[in-house]
């Protein structure tokens, strides 16, 4: 902490510039967001009102339909300028995401990397993906079917603290290569990291007014935004997202929602034990464990335990904490009070409900003031608040188990349904386990981060963990709304001159005929 100048690294001059992007109404007070590394404050940004997210949706609409006139390629050049802006502008960005979120550098850059690679991969695929598509038309050489897709008109995202640049962007960038509008709602712990990059993407060639931002608290702008949008994300709390959820049905529009997770790590009795190790440290204290997708749970094979465990917390034992803006420290900041008093509510409960802290279990106000240990947690009880409720820390517990089908059934023992992950020196059996597990992604010898790359594929959960999912053709594809158009040679109706009964019968001669051609077997005579 010594030498960080929070000041001199986000200066007065950028606050204001960056402020300038946000619409208001008329004078709004001022709310203040704070430096985690050190209790500071960092910036004010305007606490909007209704009446701007109405001025803001405004805007964004009335830049909307030019973006969505242009060509799908030209947009998706857009996205691959995008992604230079981000790389040209790295070292600003992650000073930003750290001053205001209090993470290391290292997970800072694992969000810039996060959003050139989503803005490359839709900027290639993505055309592809909302091109018109021919389907199999009612009957061969008369009838044709071709989808379409169109932007639904403006997203409104919703975003957290925890990775205030991936999560605002990253989701973003699919609604504006599909045609839409965008209005964000950054978390008010965070909205530099957002306006920031917003300004880098006009900078790429995105529309001035095509992207709006607004800044403020949840329960006053929740609702307005919702309201006013053709379709919201959210990446949140399960609680909140609940309530987004109903709000959206009520206006009947669409919405994507990820949400909360206990996610656990299963180490099969076949694994490599230092590989699980290294792996699975980073993938629980990433970020300070403020990450939706890191572990909270590891079930161990009984027979590998004791070796996995005496690793495990001599790794984390060896993580650096620190504020700094450079690559050396391995762990930052908790984000604010809040959040510290969860973990060490947590933590304090295991301990009453017999839980050894095998390391950790203390807040380092001598590294800074929202600084947690990284800890380990064993002999945890079901019921204690750690062991059933999402701690979003730096908090860990390893429970031995005594085989597969124990540690799926263990890891399967929560409301929530996010990621896991499979450890084992037999891929195969690492591929049939992660299977049995209910949740929406899950890793075998990885963490997380082989999972979040792959932007070809869908990641999202299930049960209290959300709907919908981002990344791939599905990631795309909400944010538009399907049409099909079909063509027929003449109108499949009577002819005039055939009695109803034999055009009946036609039309089924015809459905068996075509059944058969398919390879289809016909239908049993009657």
């Amino acid at each position: 902490m010594t030498g960080l100048n929070v000041s001199s690294s986000l200066s007065e001059q950028t606050v204001e510039r960056l402020q300038e992007q946000i619409p208001r109404v008329t004078d709004r007070d001022s709310l203040v967001v704070r430096c985690p590394f050190t209790d500071s404050e960092l910036g004010t940004v305007p606490a909007c009102q209704p009446a701007d997210v109405t001025e803001a949706v405004s805007r964004a609409r009335a830049a909307q339909s030019e973006w969505a006139g242009r060509p799908v390629a030209e947009r998706a050049e857009i996205l691959q300028s995008v992604a230079d802006e981000m790389l040209a502008n790295d070292s600003e960005l992650l000073d930003i995401v750290q001053l205001e979120g209090g993470k290391s550098r290292l997970d800072a850059h694992a969000e810039l990397l996060d959003i050139v690679l989503t803005a490359d991969y839709y900027a290639r695929q993505g055309p592809d993906h909302i091109a018109p598509t021919r389907k199999n038309g009612a009957f061969p050489l008369v009838t044709t079917a071709v989808e379409h897709h169109d932007p639904v008109g403006v997203v409104g995202l919703i975003e957290p603290w925890n990775y205030p640049l991936t999560l605002a962007i990253s989701d973003m960038l699919p609604a504006l290569l599909a045609g839409n509008g965008a209005v964000l709602k950054p978390a008010e712990d965070t909205p530099f990291s957002a306006l920031r990059a917003v300004e880098l993407l006009v900078e790429a060639g995105v529309p001035e007014d095509l992207v709006q931002v607004v800044t403020g608290y949840g329960e006053p702008l929740g609702e307005p935004l919702i309201s006013a949008v053709d379709y919201v994300t959210f990446t949140g709390s399960t609680g909140t997202g609940r309530t987004v959820a109903s709000l959206a049905g009520e206006h009947l529009i669409d919405a994507s929602l990820e949400l909360g997770g206990k996610n656990a790590a299963i180490v099969l009795d076949d694994a490599d034990i230092p590989t699980a190790v290294r792996g699975l440290v980073h993938g629980s204290y990433a970020n300070a464990g403020q990450l939706c997708i890191s572990f909270e749970r590891i079930f161990v094979d009984e027979t590998v335990y004791d070796e996995f465990c005496a690793q495990f917390v001599e790794a984390a034992e060896a993580l650096e904490l620190g504020a700094s803006l450079d690559f050396g420290p391995d762990v930052g900041s908790l984000i604010g009070k809040h959040q510290l008093e969860t973990v060490e509510a947590h933590v304090a409960d295991a301990r009453e409900r017999g839980a050894t802290v095998e390391t950790g279990g203390r807040r380092r106000t001598d590294v800074g003031p929202l600084f947690y240990e990284p800890t380990v947690l064993t002999d945890l009880p079901g019921d204690a608040t750690a062991a059933c409720e999402e701690t979003f820390g730096p908090v860990v517990s390893i429970t031995p188990v005594a085989d597969a089908d124990e540690a799926v059934e263990r890891a399967n023992d929560t409301d929530y349904g996010l990621h896991a992950s499979v450890w084992t020196g037999d891929t195969a059996r690492g591929k049939t386990v992660a299977r049995r597990i209910e949740t929406g992604t899950a890793c075998v010898n990885d963490a997380y981060l082989s999972m979040w790359a792959s932007t070809d594929a869908p990641m999202g959960g299930v049960g209290d963990s959300g709907i919908g999912r981002r990344h791939g053709a599905e990631g795309l594809l909400k944010y538009t709304e399907s049409q099909t158009v079909s063509t027929a040679r003449d109108p499949l109706v009577p002819m005039p001159s055939v009695p109803n009964r034999l055009w009946a019968a036609g039309s089924t001669l015809t459905v068996r005929a075509l059944r058969r051609l398919r390879g289809l077997s016909p239908l049993s005579e009657r």
